[in-house]
């Protein structure tokens, strides 16, 4: 490709989205990454795209939302187009209520999900069996919900970068950015921009994650205890994560993640004997106002940015590549106010 419409520096998800919906409309697309595709936190093996709770409605929770009812259609389309598997799921999710007081607040939870879901998708209230594929619930009851999904990371950001490839576009280490430029590097690139400012803009948060040799394919993703376990397609059970703000190896492992599986085995006996496949280590792009940042770039004039997906990158990327393609291709500006870059200045 001699030239591009538009280059994405980073080729981790928030970046190969933005690709992603660019190259659909038809544009020229260049991604660039020295480290390659999903060398950083999007290459990771939790993938929990866990909705936020249906009360206190605001416009992070409805946009999240709005990207948790199209992720079915945006992941097919990506399969379809680079015929790789993504480990998308919509498996819904179980979490134990622990007395009456968690009981009450489900109910209530229950009762907005009703008005904010708009039918598309339940949160409720059912008994616990106390056996099989689910979580321990000191009161006999559960949360069920029906918008929770998975996908598996390394898969989905191998796959996102296939379809980019197959519509044309082109992704390479090293290169000279071209046309319309959108920034999508991470925590270092939130840090990069702290250094440009007179205050924090934003930081990396390090995770630490198990991935397990147990097969719960087909199962709900089950959480407790702060712990998202989630059931991928191929056998495993990923079980994540702890959340550091200081560190000293980014991708480094350590006895955190030993307490992290010791609090796993205690909350979901079911996984007891399990083999530990894996140990990874990543750090998340923390923006300071903890949403996404989209839209113009505050410090490189005429680029744009799209960063700080912290934890919820996933969940948010098919809605978020689909607002950044329409103000970077068409000027069409639909960015929520609570995801300007100037929220976190």
């Amino acid at each position: 490709m001699a030239t591009a419409d538009v280059t994405v520096m980073g080729a981790g998800v928030f970046g190969l989205s933005v690709a992603y919906a660019c190259a659909l409309r038809g544009a020229q697309v260049r991604v660039i990454d020295p480290a390659g595709v999903g060398a950083g936190a999007s290459g990771g093996i939790v993938g929990a795209l866990a909705p936020h709770v249906p009360e206190q409605w605001n416009a992070k929770k409805a946009f999240q939302f709005e990207s948790l009812i199209v992720a079915q259609a945006f992941w097919d389309g990506v399969q379809e187009r680079s015929g790789l598997a993504t480990g998308y799921r919509r498996s819904g999710r179980l979490q134990p209520l622990v007395d009456d007081a968690a009981v009450t607040l489900a109910q209530a939870r229950a009762a907005g999900a009703t008005e904010l879901w708009q039918d598309k998708a339940v949160w409720e209230i059912i008994p616990a069996t106390g056996a099989g594929w689910e979580p321990p619930s000191a009161s006999g009851l559960m949360v069920r919900d029906t918008l929770s999904a998975l996908v598996h990371p390394r898969q989905a950001v191998r796959a996102l970068a296939s379809a980019v490839q197959a519509l044309g576009g082109e992704i390479v280490t090293d290169g000279a950015p071209d046309g319309r430029v959108v920034w999508a590097t991470g925590w270092q690139g939130l840090e990069q921009m702290t250094a440009q400012h007179h205050r924090l803009v934003g930081n990396g948060v390090k995770g630490q994650a198990l991935l397990l040799a147990y097969d719960a394919a087909g199962q709900p993703q089950l959480f407790a205890d702060a712990l998202h376990i989630v059931p991928h397609d191929d056998g495993t059970v990923a079980i994540g994560s702890t959340s550091e703000r200081e560190f000293d190896d980014p991708s480094g492992t350590d006895a955190q993640l030993d307490a992290v599986h010791a609090r796993a085995l205690a909350a979901f006996p079911v996984l007891e004997g399990a083999k530990v496949l894996e140990r990874w280590a990543g750090v998340r792009p923390r923006s300071r106002s903890r949403a996404p940042m989209l839209g113009h770039h505050p410090f490189e004039g005429g680029a744009f940015v799209a960063n700080g997906g912290f934890k919820i990158g996933f969940g948010m990327a098919p809605l978020m590549g689909e607002v950044m393609a329409d103000l970077v291709l068409e000027g069409v500006d639909r960015v929520p106010d609570d995801f300007r870059a100037a929220r976190s200045l």
